[in-house]
């Protein structure tokens, strides 16, 4: 078996290991013009791994400088740009992109936020408060599945407040369910007793064997 520490290590990891194979494959081809054919289908390869659909006249050059530096500059083809050792340069690992949204709190998700930003944009009324007692409860019910444990109700209530920039709140004679109660809604609670408990197989009865007369 292969690891990946007994391979060569890759210049460029974007476009895997198969590509990089292919290079060397390119370069024990004798025929020039049978290399050249197979040096272009490995650039269709690696521009058909990145997303972008179209490709412009840079990105097809770029691609063919990370072809010749896979290659150690050692393959011998037509390439069709004026590239040299010297482009080897050019290439930056992906710098990899966080999701920065800024948001308060991870454990109630952007849909949460972007619910409790439109129930305080609407007019008060019956509507608005029945609004406000879903929101609390499904926040308490996200909190508990990110927790997973008690939590005081008045972290909830404080937490919409800054969530909503003090434009929403629960009645005073609002009632948060119990914890259990938010998790057994979840599918989240497990079956009351042992359920691992094997059932006893019932025993069939045999039946009395009629005797046959004449025999």
């Amino acid at each position: 078996m292969e690891y990946n520490t007994q391979r060569p290590k890759l210049k460029i990891n974007d476009y895997g290991r198969n590509v990089y194979k292919l290079i060397q494959y390119a370069k024990g081809i004798e025929d020039r013009g049978q290399r050249n054919r197979m040096a272009q289908t490995i650039v269709n390869a690696m521009a058909r791994s990145e997303e972008t659909k179209n490709h412009n006249d840079e990105d097809k050059r770029r691609y063919w400088v990370h072809l010749m530096i896979l290659a150690d500059w050692d393959l011998d083809i037509d390439v069709p740009y004026d590239i040299s050792p010297e482009d080897s340069v050019e290439f930056k690992p992906h710098r990899m992109l966080y999701n920065q949204n800024g948001s308060r709190f991870h454990h109630y998700g952007h849909v949460m936020e972007a619910m409790v930003k439109r129930a305080a944009d609407y007019p008060d009324g019956e509507e608005r408060d029945a609004l406000i007692e879903r929101i609390a409860h499904a926040m308490k019910r996200d909190y508990l599945l990110w927790n997973r444990d008690t939590v005081e109700d008045d972290v909830i209530n404080k937490q919409m407040d800054l969530l909503s920039e003090g434009r929403l709140a629960v009645k005073e004679d609002f009632h948060y369910h119990e914890a259990r109660e938010y998790m057994k809604n979840g599918k989240e609670e497990r079956p009351v007793g042992n359920s691992n408990r094997k059932k006893k197989k019932k025993k069939k009865k045999k039946k009395p064997q009629q005797k046959v007369q004449g025999l």
